[in-house]
């Protein structure tokens, strides 16, 4: 049987400079599912997506999501794309798997955790305070660094990690500390700044931007108390949920989320296509 992807729609030019394209997935010229194919909003066109594939449930378990897949491939080297990624939820063990067969490297993962009515409250000793301006700059200058470190180590070009994260900087925190909904803290522990935290709302949740315990402290549970003072913020903002980015190979980071009760939604992977 023959497995190919058959266009349902001309190729869309989207008002963000990206372009996507819909397919149906079919075996012998029968329909067997979808797919939906774009590039990347944050890295252009260099960066494909997949952005949805299904197979019908009675066509299921029978290779044909992996030939699509690889069709996918195909043709996204044919628009020029060097990488491209996908999306998994964590549920979608059998997708999950067959990313991985196909050479998919998890880069980094969402992971979340449902907030009570009562916020925890931090240990004896520690509180949290407002950053300061001049505390906010070269924060703002190492956590960028820190951005373009972690994209490289994954596969992403240095030049276009670059370009992202300073994109990313103006886009969530235009107006800096004064930046509407966001939450710039830092975290003291007998008077000594630890650690700093950047928190805030998104899609009905709380989000936990960027989270940082000082080089000096670490090894001493501040980070943990990071982690809870982020959950008291959403809990004081009332949001039902807290969610967070980390990206793999973060051993003691994943430890510390997985402790706390947090739980992996949702999967980030990509291939190189060179």
């Amino acid at each position: 049987m023959t497995t190919t992807l058959r266009p349902t729609e001309p190729l869309q030019r989207e008002a963000d400079g990206t372009r996507s394209r819909r397919y149906q997935v079919c075996v012998n010229s029968r329909p067997v599912g979808a797919i939906h194919l774009g590039t990347s909003p944050f890295f252009g066109d260099s960066v494909a997506q997949i952005l949805d594939l299904r197979i019908e449930e009675q066509d299921g378990r029978r290779g044909r999501g992996t030939v699509a897949a690889l069709a996918a491939e195909e043709v996204a080297r044919g628009w020029g794309c060097e990488r491209i990624e996908a999306s998994v939820p964590a549920a979608a063990e059998v997708a999950l798997k067959m990313a991985t067969n196909l050479g998919y490297v998890v880069r980094n993962r969402h992971m979340e955790k449902p907030l009570g009515d009562i916020a925890p409250e931090l240990p004896a000793g520690s509180r949290a305070r407002p950053m300061t301006e001049a505390e906010y700059g070269p924060w703002k200058a190492l956590g960028t660094e820190a951005v373009v470190e972690n994209w490289t180590e994954r596969g992403v070009p240095e030049a276009q990690a670059r370009t992202r994260a300073l994109e990313g900087n103006a886009a969530m925190v235009p107006d800096g500390l004064a930046t509407a909904n966001m939450i710039f803290s830092v975290l003291e522990h007998e008077g000594n700044a630890v650690g700093t935290l950047w928190s805030g709302p998104r899609d009905g949740k709380a989000f936990v931007y960027d989270v940082e315990s000082d080089a000096r402290h670490r090894g001493k549970g501040h980070g943990r108390t990071l982690m809870l003072l982020a959950e008291a913020q959403g809990v004081a903002a009332g949001l039902p949920t807290i969610r967070l980015n980390v990206f793999a190979g973060n051993t003691p980071a994943e430890r510390l989320y997985e402790s706390l009760g947090y739980e992996t939604v949702t999967y980030h992977l990509y291939k190189s296509l060179l």
